[in-house]
């Protein structure tokens, strides 16, 4: 009975002390498992806010650069805007087309911008804003000068005119006066005489026979005249007969002249000095044939205006 006890007690005892090591085994293959499956959460988490944060980032920057491109877009019309209304009111384009070309080689670079290239880019966009609002305040001030200009050219108009209506009148005036001057100034023939004289030299006064007359003399006076200048002038008379023929002999002293923008006949001519003392001329004309019966017209001109006129009959 010893025996079978003794095996018993044996037989049915705990090994404690390996579970103890076993359990103790477990637990820290348990708590380095779980200490890697937390780092490996860990990692995994910070992975993706890491990834989202550069999504953002990247979203972030294609909006700022989107709405920085469509911005120089807005500012390059402006641009066209301004040069075209600077050009016409006169002013210097030279900045900005400057402007307007480094614009249009922005929006044509496709290349990806980054962060910094974007934010130096809206650096740009505010340096053009701030150009367009500067190029603002210089076409108003063209707007004035050229508000200014108009008046003063208007005004310089108004004068011009003014002016000229006054140098037109001045002319006008001038003109009257000089065609009264020019009327009053003309010389008159005064005390007109036409004489018969004989072969023996004797002078009849009209009305004459035609067998009386020899030679035609004419006398008269020029009248005073204190407008008149004095100077030269040659004196012309014509007698025409009631036919309206002018009696002339080109070889006896007779010629033509200008009177009413028509040529004339005239029959005889002298030159003389005009000095307002109302000198006497003496004309002689010997016609060479005999004198037709008929009312004769005796006409004295000077300058292409007559100076006077008297009528003598033959019969």
């Amino acid at each position: 009975m010893t025996e079978n006890t003794s095996n018993q007690e044996t037989k049915f005892e705990p090994p404690r002390r390996e579970t103890k090591k076993t359990n103790t085994k477990t637990t820290i293959v348990v708590v380095i498992l779980a200490v890697i499956i937390i780092v490996q959460g860990i990692k995994i988490y910070l992975d993706h806010q890491e990834s989202l944060a550069r999504e953002n980032l990247l979203v972030n920057t294609e909006q700022e650069l989107a709405t920085t491109m469509q911005k120089l877009t807005n500012i390059s019309r402006e641009l066209d805007e301004k040069i075209a209304e600077i050009e016409r009111l006169g002013g210097d384009v030279t900045e900005l087309e400057k402007a307007k070309a480094d614009i249009e080689k922005e929006l044509n670079d496709t290349k990806t911008r980054n962060r910094r290239a974007v934010a130096d880019l809206k650096d740009k966009v505010g340096g053009y804003e701030l150009l367009l609002k500067a190029k603002d305040e210089e076409i108003e001030r063209l707007k004035n000068v050229n508000t200014e200009l108009l008046t003063e050219n208007t005004t310089l108009k108004t004068e011009k005119n003014q002016l000229s209506d006054s140098l037109n009148q001045l002319n006008q005036s001038k003109e009257v006066l000089a065609g009264k001057v020019a009327i009053a100034s003309q010389l008159k023939a005064e005390n007109i005489q036409v004489l018969a004289v004989n072969s023996r030299g004797k002078e009849r006064e009209a009305p004459f026979k035609s067998r009386q007359i020899d030679k035609i003399r004419v006398i008269f006076n020029i009248a005073e005249n204190g407008v008149a200048p004095i100077e030269g002038k040659d004196i012309l008379v014509r007698i025409v007969d009631d036919q309206g023929q002018v009696i002339f002999d080109v070889a006896k002293g007779s010629g033509t002249f200008m009177y009413d923008g028509r040529e004339e006949f005239y029959t005889s001519s002298q030159e003389i000095l005009f000095d307002n003392t109302r000198q006497q001329l003496t004309f002689e004309y010997n016609k060479g044939s005999e004198w037709e019966d008929g009312l004769y017209s005796l006409e004295v001109y000077t300058d292409g205006y007559k100076m006077g006129s008297k009528q003598f009959e033959v019969k």
